[in-house]
């Protein structure tokens, strides 16, 4: 007897319903705005996911690295800022491996704290001594803050595991929720100096000590939010370390080892259209060439949207993109090739002069906030730091340019002066928003990360979550974004 139809048919019906949809091919092309370390990151992380086969566009009209510059004095090379990389920094270190390049030998050096008058706080040779000291002048607060920080650390480094297992975040808020509750929200909202008063930390060390290290770093003071300021007291704290030849050879490869297409041209705007009923993106630029414009089915804007920092437009755009508040810190990085006048600092015979490194309390009328003796990005075995009597490099950290007034204070004589003005950090006083990540569909905004806090870390972070985010929301794989308790759901899955 022949099995009757639905027999034959509810088989053949349940092995279709069975079968997984099939898979989205992958964006035909992508545009990447900026080549900083964002912009090169992300290119590299979404390569990784989407495959070789992506058209990967990077637009920068200014050099390959961004923020990670150097300048040339007597034919060596020296980093202008993002000079160094914390132990911690996981991402980082995989592109140096990646690379091929190598950690950069370290030149130790001595730092002290200046007040404008006098040293509030000198490091020796001796770590023990360094430690009695910082017990005599400020009791055990250089151990609450250890340990304030070290908390942070713990949870921030839950990052690795999530990311290593696909898991993206839509907006920073959830980002900061995944790793440490409501409480790394908050971080946001709230001082530096007033968390650590409350952790026990004295007002005295918050003056002397966590001012100095911020006015270093953010060249802002102790009101940097909590979050931005344990990312920067950590790496003040630890090991620390940068790339033989310059921390930009890790944009450079990044970008040469994607084969991704670096345009030479600034992006003016973005306008949106539709093809066969998906976003198309018309990225409109202008470089030595003139003007121009191409369409891509996904866009990554690494450059900052803030009105102070660009005059960016976005047409077509229901509802608008709303403009990004905030403002961000002016910050001037004067390199000096010249003799330093130890005499400002206490020290007559310039012979005598300990410091490799000089930070500054939050004093009226002080014009820098640190200075350093520094060295070049190749250092050979046989190289040996400047003694202070000698003509050496020093990096100068300001808010305005130096006048020859200040120059004259700081060096007795000098060969050379390079300026460079930056408006490096976001102001963070200026707003408590924190800007999404999400722009549109396939459009996502990477800077922001920058106003959680602002390290090549936290970048290379943001780097690879938009890469996740966008991979995971080009596939529907909302399994993978924003998912609560993931501490649990990773250990399930080990």
């Amino acid at each position: 007897m022949a099995p009757p139809l639905a027999a034959l048919l509810l088989p053949t019906l349940a092995s279709l319903l069975a079968a997984p949809a099939a898979a989205r091919p992958p964006p035909r092309s992508i545009a990447v705005v900026g080549a900083g370390l964002g912009g090169s990151a992300v290119a590299y992380f979404l390569q990784q996911h989407f495959g070789p086969q992506v058209q990967l566009d990077v637009y920068e009209p200014a050099g390959v690295g961004g923020r990670l510059a150097t300048v040339t004095v007597n034919k060596q090379q020296y980093e202008s800022r993002g000079a160094s990389i914390h132990a911690l920094s996981l991402h980082m270190q995989d592109f140096v491996k990646i690379l091929g390049l190598k950690h950069r030998r370290e030149v130790a050096g001595k730092s002290a704290i200046f007040s404008g008058e006098h040293f509030v706080l000198e490091e020796t040779d001796w770590y023990l001594f360094n430690l009695f000291r910082l017990w005599w002048h400020y009791g055990i607060s250089f151990l609450r803050l250890q340990m304030w920080v070290e908390e942070v650390m713990e949870k921030f480094m839950r990052i690795y595991k999530y990311q290593a297992h696909g898991y993206a975040f839509s907006s920073l808020e959830e980002l900061l929720r995944s790793l440490g509750g409501d409480a790394f929200v908050n971080m946001t909202q709230r001082s530096v100096a007033e968390s650590l008063l409350e952790v026990g930390v004295t007002q005295r060390f918050v003056d002397d000590v966590i001012a100095a290290v911020l006015r270093s770093s953010y060249g802002q003071s102790v009101l940097v939010p909590a979050f931005a300021g344990a990312m920067s007291l950590a790496g003040a704290q630890g090991s620390t370390w940068a790339v033989e030849g310059g921390n930009k050879l890790v944009c450079s490869g990044l970008l040469k080892l994607t084969k991704a297409n670096v345009i030479p041209a600034r992006v003016t705007g973005i306008s949106l259209h539709s093809s066969e009923g998906r976003a198309l993106y018309q990225v409109h630029y202008e470089g030595s060439e003139g003007q121009g414009s191409a369409f891509y089915d996904m866009v990554v804007v690494t450059t900052p949207l803030h009105p102070s920092r660009s005059n960016f437009t976005f047409e077509n755009f229901e509802p608008p993109i709303a403009d990004f508040p905030g403002a961000f810190q002016p910050s001037v990085t004067s390199v000096v090739h010249g003799y330093l006048n130890s005499s400002y600092f206490g020290f007559p015979d310039p012979k005598l002069f300990p410091f490799a490194s000089i930070l500054t309390t939050d004093t009226p009328n002080l014009f820098f906030n640190a200075m350093d003796n520094i060295c070049p990005v190749n250092i050979s075995s046989a190289f040996r730091r400047k003694q202070p009597q000698e003509a050496a490099v020093w990096r100068v950290l300001s808010q305005q340019p130096l006048d020859k007034q200040q120059l004259k204070t700081l060096f007795r004589s000098y060969y050379s002066v390079q300026v460079t003005e930056w408006q490096t950090y976001p102001r963070y006083d200026a707003t408590k928003s924190l800007p999404p990540i999400v722009l549109h569909e396939n459009l996502f905004y990477l800077s922001g990360v920058e106003w959680v806090a602002s390290s090549m870390e936290m970048i290379a972070v943001a780097a690879k979550n938009v890469a996740l985010l966008a991979y995971n929301r080009w596939h529907q794989d909302l399994d993978k974004i924003d998912q609560k308790d993931l501490m649990h759901k990773v250990k399930t899955e080990l």
